[in-house]
């Protein structure tokens, strides 16, 4: 890695963990952007733009908005740099724009960075291809602080499509979230998400598989987001060089 790792965000709460994360790992920081007027690490270069900053940069690693999305990905793959992106809430159209990018540069997209929630998804899988929609109802529970603006979150979503894909099953097709009101009995073979916020909770996801017979529940629950930060570097160390394509942490993790 010569040029080092850039953060797009790096005032918002991941950013500086991801900072500090580098740091800790003995890694160069090449910069960073926010907003204006954001409070950033003062050793850190902030630079104008997100081209600016791909361009000084052997990887951008960010945790920022979906509404950045699209741009991030057409100055990334203009400077042909690696990518590593937490941002969830993505519409297809955004999902559209990073899958494009990854046909120019190396790009790590993950719900969630966390090496314990990557192995939750990788059991829920299997999971759901053992216990069979008609008679296990899969119910996805998710808890985060009041600030989060996106729901389900992206790991709640990512736990809904791995019950799908261990289902063989597209999972727009089979998703129940937010019941309200008279809504009829439960359709056999759904996928339920239930969202809730409050406080200053940083994670939990439950995933309920529920018979007549047995309930079983998957659980994770995240108490610092560093878990997530230093996920995102190992991610940005083991992308960077890679061939363009679309990777996961699965991949990261050699789970693939």
């Amino acid at each position: 890695m010569n040029k080092g790792i850039g953060v797009a965000g790096i005032g918002g709460r991941m950013g500086l963990l991801v900072a500090d994360e580098a740091r800790v790992a003995g890694l160069k920081l090449a910069g960073g952007i926010d907003r204006p007027g954001a409070a950033v690490p003062g050793d850190v270069a902030l630079l104008a733009d997100i081209a600016a900053l791909a361009a000084a940069s052997d990887v951008v690693v960010e945790f920022t908005h979906a509404s950045t999305v699209q741009a991030h990905a057409a100055a990334i793959a203009a400077a042909g740099c690696a990518w590593v992106l937490g941002t969830t809430g993505l519409s297809p159209e955004d999902e559209a724009a990073v899958a494009e990018a990854a046909k120019r540069v190396a790009v790590v997209h993950a719900p969630n960075f966390s090496p314990g929630v990557n192995l939750v998804l990788a059991l829920a899988e299997k999971m759901a291809a053992a216990l069979p929609g008609d008679t296990y109802d899969a119910e996805i529970v998710e808890m985060h602080h009041r600030q989060k603006v996106d729901a389900p979150s992206g790991t709640a979503v990512g736990m809904g499509r791995a019950v799908a894909k261990g289902r063989g099953v597209n999972l727009a097709d089979v998703t129940e979230s937010g019941r309200d009101g008279h809504t009829g009995a439960r359709k056999t073979g759904a996928i339920g998400f239930a969202a809730l916020r409050g406080g200053q909770v940083v994670g939990e996801h439950t995933l309920l598989f529920a018979a007549a017979t047995e309930h079983i529940a998957l659980t994770h629950r995240a108490f610092d987001r560093r878990a997530f930060a230093s996920g995102a570097i190992r991610a940005a160390i083991w992308v960077t060089g890679r061939p363009p394509g679309l990777y996961s942490m699965m991949d990261v993790l050699g789970m693939s």
